[in-house]
C-alpha cells in the first residue's frame, strides 16, 4: 500500500488527517505538543500502532517546540511531552509503550553528552519505532495470509489497515497479503458506529488496493453469517491482556458472539506492541468513553432528541475463549493464551 498516515520529513510531523476521509485526502503538520494530543484524540490520526508511532514524534515536536538549551532541559521536555500524551486516549497500550521508549532513549544517553547528541538518539528511537511497526506490519500478513482461502468470504469490523499503524495494517494486512498471493476473495466491512471508520477507511484503502469489498451496516453481520457469506473473520486489537482478552472498538464483541453462534472462526490480528501482559484479563483494560456528540450529532447532523442521556464507550472487550487465533509478527498464537502469549515473548508461562 503506498498510504502512509504518519511522515517525518524534514524535522517535521505530517499525518493524513483521517477525519476528512473518503472525501478528502488532506496531510497537515503538526508543529506543536498541543496539535499532537488533539489530532490523537480527535482522531485524525487513529489506531492503535499509529497512535504510539504519532506519540514518539510528538515527543520530538514537544522539543522542537521548546528549542531546550541543554541536555537536562531537553530530558526534562521529554517527560513532560511524554506525560501530556499520555492523557489523550486511555485504551491504547502502543501509545504508553512508545511514550516509554521515547523516555528511556533519553534517560539512556551518557549524561554529558550535549543536546544534539540527544536530540540524535531521541529522532532514532522514533523512526525505528516506526520501522519497526512496518515490518511486523509485513510480517503479520503473511502469517495470516493461509486463513484466507479462494472463495471466502471475510468480515472485519472498524479499520486496522495501513491508516491504523506505520503503513500496510494488521487485519488488513492480512487480506493485503492473501491479495499478493493471488487469492480471490471478497471483503465485507462493517460500517462501524458511531464514526464509521469501516465506511470512511477501510472501504476506501480496500477499493485502492482494488480488494472486492462489500460495506454493511453494523447489524448486518449476523444475517450475512447466516446466509454463508462469511468464513472467517480478522479484526485488529488496541489492547490484549495476559490471557488473551482483547479490546478492540466497539461492537467487535458483537461480531465475535455472531460468529461464534454460525461457527466462523474469530481472528484478532495485533503485533507484540499491542499486548499488555501486566494485565491478567480484560476486566482490567481501561475503556475510553468519547463524547455524546458524536451519536447525537455524527458529522454534524442531529439525529437524537434534545437532552437525552448517550452511552458512548470507544471499545468493547471480546473474552479469549471467542478468538481461534491471534495473528502476530512471530506467528498465529492459540489457546491457551497465557501460554502462548508467554511464550511470543520469550518467557516461560507462569504455573
Amino acid at each position: 500500500m503506498t498510504v502512509e498516515p504518519i511522515r517525518w520529513s524534514e524535522g517535521g510531523l505530517h499525518i493524513i488527517d483521517q477525519t476528512r476521509l473518503p472525501l478528502e485526502y488532506r496531510e497537515i503538520e503538526l508543529k506543536t505538543l498541543d496539535a499532537v494530543w488533539e489530532a490523537i484524540k480527535m482522531l485524525r490520526v487513529r489506531g492503535a500502532p499509529a497512535i504510539g508511532i504519532c506519540a514518539a514524534f510528538g515527543v520530538l515536536v514537544a522539543v522542537k517546540e521548546q528549542h531546550p538549551s541543554d541536555a537536562g532541559a531537553m530530558r526534562r521536555r521529554v517527560a513532560e511531552a511524554a506525560g501530556y500524551l499520555a492523557t489523550s486516549r486511555p485504551t491504547a497500550v502502543n501509545l504508553f509503550w512508545a511514550l516509554d521508549r521515547m523516555k528511556r532513549a533519553a534517560e539512556g544517553v551518557d549524561g554529558a553528552a550535549g543536546a544534539e547528541a540527544l536530540w540524535r538518539r531521541l529522532e532514532s528511537e522514533a523512526v525505528e519505532i516506526c520501522e519497526d511497526d512496518k515490518a511486523r506490519c509485513r510480517a503479520i500478513g503473511q502469517h495470516g495470509a493461509p486463513l484466507i482461502r479462494d472463495g471466502y468470504g471475510v468480515l472485519t469490523h472498524c479499520n486496522a489497515g495501513a491508516l491504523a499503524t506505520g503503513a500496510y495494517g494488521t487485519a488488513l494486512a492480512v487480506m493485503y497479503s492473501a491479495q499478493e498471493a493471488g487469492t480471490s476473495f471478497r471483503v465485507f466491512a462493517d460500517e462501524t458506529r458511531p464514526l464509521l471508520q469501516g465506511a470512511r477507511l477501510t472501504a476506501w484503502e480496500l477499493t485502492r488496493a482494488g480488494i472486492d469489498v462489500t460495506l454493511i451496516c453494523d447489524n448486518t453481520a449476523a444475517q450475512v453469517m447466516r446466509e454463508g457469506r462469511i468464513q472467517v473473520v480478522v479484526v485488529g486489537a488496541d489492547r490484549i491482556a495476559a490471557n488473551g482478552d482483547t479490546a478492540n472498538k466497539i461492537g467487535t464483541y458483537n461480531v465475535a458472539l455472531i460468529a461464534k453462534a454460525h461457527g466462523v472462526p474469530f481472528y484478532v490480528a495485533a503485533p507484540l506492541s499491542t499486548f499488555d501482559r501486566s494485565l491478567p484479563s480484560g476486566e482490567s483494560i481501561p475503556i475510553e468513553e468519547r463524547d455524546p456528540g458524536e451519536v447525537t450529532e455524527g458529522f454534524g447532523r442531529r439525529t437524537a432528541p434534545e437532552g437525552v442521556q448517550v452511552y458512548s464507550p470507544a471499545f468493547d472487550v471480546t473474552p479469549a475463549p471467542l478468538i481461534a487465533g491471534i495473528i502476530t509478527e512471530r506467528g498465529i498464537l492459540k489457546a491457551p493464551y497465557d501460554r502462548s502469549i508467554a511464550e511470543a515473548f520469550g518467557k516461560a508461562p507462569s504455573t
